[in-house]
Order: C-alpha cells, then structure tokens, then sequence
C-alpha cells in the first residue's frame, strides 16, 4: 500500500480527483485550492500528483461515461421542453385505461386524472370521526417528532411511535397546522388487521390497477395540514388517490436527476418549496410543473420522478403500486 504524501487534507484530495476526473481545467482547480488557503506551488503539485497516479485515469474514463450519460439525459430534458410538457402537469377527464397505459405510463409522463373515483364509498364517509370511530382502537405506528429533525425522511427508525388509532386521530383533529407527526407509506398501518372497514371504502381504478386490492398492494397517508413529504423519489410507479383535504405536488422529471443535489440515494437536498439557488444553482434548470389535487382526483407519478408533497388541509390519501401490466411493474434499483 502506497504511503499518501499529500499535503492537502483528505476531503481536498476527494474533491481534486473528482473534479479534475469531471472535467475541470487545471487552472480552476488551482483557482478552487488557493481560495480555500491553498498556496499556489502545493496547489499546482497536488494537481500533478493526482494526474500522474494511475487510479485517475480510470477515474478520468468514469467521469468521461458519466458526462456522456449527463448529455443524453440534456437530450431528454430538451425534448421534454420542446413537447411543452415543462409548462404544466396534465389534467384527465375519465382517461380510457388504454390511453393512460399508452400515453403515461409507458410514456413515462405524469398526469392528474378526475372522475376516476366516483365509486368510492370513500369519498362521501371519510372524515376524522369516522375513521376514529370505524377503526379507533386499532394500534398503529406514527411518524413523530419531526420537526426536531430536517432528516426525519430519510431516517424514518428515528421517528416511529405506536399509539391508539383514535388518540392519533385526536391530535390531528386538535393539534392545528404542523409537520411533526404525520402517518406515510413506511407504516403499512393499511395491513394491520381491524383496516378492513376503511379497506371497504375503497376502490381500484378500473383497468389500472390490480382489482384484487390486497392490503399489501396500498398504503394509506393521513396528517394535519402542514406535513411535508420532501423532495424525492420513488422507486416505483404509483398512483396517488386523494380522499380528504387537498394537496399541493410538484414533480420533477426522473431525468433531470443531476440537477436534484440527491442524497441518501432518493433524497434531495433542495427544498422545493424554498430553493436556495446559491447553493443549489442547477435546480433553476429544472423542469417543475406543480398542481393542487382535491378531494376526489389522483396523480400519477412515474418511477424515478422527484415529487414533493405539502398538505393544505388536514388530509387522507391511498397510494398504489400494482397496475395491471402483463408484463409486470417497474422497479428503479436503489442509487448509492
């Protein structure tokens, strides 16, 4: 093993290597060292140092890949442009199931679609008392104490709390506009036994998704106004079907994912609601389009596109991830 005789400190010996092997010019790493108190001679040598080691060139051939990868996924985003699908999220009538296989699913385009739940008993019972007294003393599992940490998405171990399904109702309905508790996907509180009364309420899209509805097959999101799903995504397609209180959503192409700043693999680290483009300057490229589903409309949302989620009201939603496709869902592998 070979003796590191760098002078810089190690997180500059990472920066320098990934930066040169992405294409920066000698001349602006220099430029880069010296404003972080680098003298000009060591920043010049550190920089020849790492061209000559033989681990750089293939770190120049990855970064050579990448760069290719990052221009066709430009093409994507041009041809995004070009179709005008950056200037708004599509809004469907009744969709034929034929024509949302077609055109968004495996166009890979999002959609809202209306009128596709008029035959959920849902819709005209769901309101807290009624949760709370359909299945209040189920004991469910709770995302809390959010607030207290910015991370509480990508470290949802940290957060879960059991309690009483009516004591939870309760604070929703009592606790006002806030995003410290809120009850997502990651609880599969839909597949506990005692959900079968609100299971009952609810309907598969005709010709879209899976009419056998086994629980493992939704999930179930209900909050106060005020949760935040940050910006994200999954990896899976899923349909989002809003039954209480309305939401406000905003996606983002699955191609423009190096414009997102990821994180913890299918994390942002961009706050969609309030981007801060000093810092993250590259999201002023991205191709937004945003819509408010009421009571009664679904979104459907592609595998792999960013999505970020604000409750305007205190709200209930059932997501699904089955759709009737002969050739069975797709999946996005988990990025590092």
């Amino acid at each position: 093993m070979s003796v590191d005789t760098s002078r810089l400190a190690l997180e500059w010996q990472v920066w320098l290597v990934e930066n040169l092997a992405m294409g920066v010019t000698r001349e602006e790493a220099c430029l880069a060292l010296a404003s972080a108190g680098v003298s000009e001679e060591v920043a010049r040598e550190e920089v020849a140092r790492v061209e000559a080691h033989p681990f750089f060139q293939a770190c120049q051939r990855v970064g050579r890949r990448y760069g290719w990868l990052e221009s066709v996924m430009d093409t994507y985003s041009t041809l995004h442009r070009q179709s005008g699908g950056h200037l708004a999220l599509e809004r469907r009538h009744e969709l034929s199931a034929e024509e949302f296989f077609t055109r968004y699913y495996f166009g890979h385009r999002p959609v809202v679609l209306t009128g596709r739940m008029k035959d959920w008993p849902a819709l005209g019972r769901w309101s807290l008392s009624y949760l709370a007294e359909r299945v209040g003393d189920v004991e469910v599992e709770v995302m809390t104490r959010r607030e207290s940490n910015p991370d509480h998405a990508p470290e949802p171990d940290k957060h879960r709390e059991t309690m009483r399904f009516r004591d939870y109702v309760h604070r929703v309905a009592t606790g006002g506009e806030t995003n410290d508790y809120y009850m997502v996907p990651r609880n599969e509180n839909w597949q506990r036994e005692g959900f079968e009364p609100l299971r009952e309420d609810v309907r598969a899209p005709q010709g879209i998704i899976d009419d056998s509805l086994r629980p493992d097959m939704m999930t179930l999101l209900l909050g106060p106004a005020g949760t935040v799903t940050p910006l994200h995504h999954d990896n899976m397609n899923v349909l989002l079907a809003q039954v209480l209180g309305r939401k406000h959503v905003k996606l983002i192409p699955s191609f423009q994912r190096h414009l997102m700043y990821p994180r913890y693999g299918t994390f942002s680290h961009v706050d969609a609601e309030r981007p801060d483009v000093e810092r993250h300057p590259l999201y002023a490229e991205a191709h937004v389009v945003e819509a408010v589903l009421e009571p009664g409309e679904l979104v459907f949302i592609p595998v792999g596109w960013w999505h970020w989620v604000r409750a305007l009201d205190v709200s209930a939603s059932v997501t699904f991830h089955h759709f009737q496709v002969p050739q069975g869902n797709t999946y996005l592998p988990t990025p590092l």
